[in-house]
């Protein structure tokens, strides 16, 4: 990175970040997949391909992958290592029905060299894209330079970039390493420079006891850390799911939010400060909540509170923290000047 003389730093400080309202954190797969670059691992055989194209499918297809929304639009998978019949067969056995949404390719550029581009110029023709599948990432490297931390992480980085420039969900698909670990996330092949550099990971364990089945290890900067349960049904080869260690993915708000909306619906508006609206709330809801807690609350599911008519600024006043919060039905986010 250049970094020219005299050029000073972007800052900003820790109060005006809390209180920013900044673009929301997209998923691919509500909780699961966010936009930006992630990989899944596995042994050979387990299963990997067949588990993106189910993915694959549902995400062109609007239709919830285990149970989670996803967000319905074009995608590429670059399947690497197959044929067009091979594809062809599995898709047979997995739906009766394709989305033209879904595109294939069995050749690809390499990073560094034309695979970028030729993503870029996919999504330039495609621009409702939303999820780009690299099966398999070793084929793309650019096997001319000696492994190393920091040769992984920038093959890695490169990518990145790009699923954070085109704001879609960039999933790369993996091998093992051959040497055994105890711990799933730590047997991805490679260095940990590749890990480091994804916003999620996932590792497919397959079950000793039950060949059919297998645990999806999950973790990332974004979500929350999961082992998903899974089986693969014989007759199509769809991995089933089983069982969730998050056993209710935080799509559901909490109850504190749910009674604040209440709340406003019947108060209106509120312009005061945060000792004051938490007292307002526990009065009306009969919870003990402090204002640190309501507030981080409110800065959390800001993007719920507005989707749900209920909309705040706050800042400091005279060495004082107040918020400003309204209930506007069908209206614009404004600020609240008019209220």
């Amino acid at each position: 990175m250049n970094v020219q003389k005299n050029q000073k730093l972007a800052v900003i400080d820790g109060e005006t970040l809390m209180d920013a309202r900044l673009p929301k954190r997209n998923f691919c797969v509500e909780t699961l997949l966010p936009e930006g670059i992630s990989m899944l691992g596995g042994a050979p055989k387990v299963g990997k391909s067949w588990m993106v194209l189910l993915l694959a499918l549902q995400v062109a297809k609007g239709e919830p992958l285990w149970n989670l929304p996803t967000k319905q639009g074009t995608v590429l998978y670059l399947a690497l290592e197959d044929s067009l019949s091979r594809l062809q067969d599995r898709l047979n056995r997995l739906t009766d029905e394709a989305p033209a949404s879904l595109y294939f390719a069995t050749t690809a550029g390499t990073i560094g060299d034309e695979l970028c581009m030729q993503i870029s110029k996919f999504i330039l023709e495609h621009p409702d894209t939303v999820l780009v599948i690299i099966d398999t990432f070793q084929i793309v490297r650019n096997n001319g330079i000696e492994t190393s931390y920091a040769n992984d992480y920038e093959e890695v980085r490169e990518l990145k970039a790009l699923a954070d420039d085109l704001k879609i969900s960039l999933l790369l698909v993996h091998h093992l390493r051959k040497q055994g670990d105890s711990y799933p996330l730590n047997k991805l092949s490679g260095t940990t420079g590749i890990s480091g550099a994804m916003d999620a990971v996932f590792i497919l364990d397959r079950s000793k006891r039950n060949a059919n089945c297998a645990t999806l290890f999950c973790t990332g900067r974004d979500i929350e850390s999961r082992e998903i349960e899974i089986q693969l049904k014989k007759e199509n080869c769809e991995w089933e799911l089983k069982g969730d260690s998050l056993e209710e993915p935080t799509l559901s708000q909490p109850e504190e939010i749910t009674l604040l909306i209440e709340m406003m619906k019947q108060l209106q508006s509120f312009d005061g400060g945060n000792t004051e609206l938490a007292e307002k709330f526990n009065s009306f809801s009969g919870k003990n909540i402090s204002a640190k807690a309501l507030k981080q609350l409110m800065n959390k599911w800001r993007y719920t509170l507005e989707e749900n008519d209920v909309f705040f600024t706050s800042g400091r006043s005279n060495g004082k923290r107040y918020i400003k919060t309204w209930y506007l039905p069908s209206a614009e986010n404004s600020d609240g000047s008019d209220v």
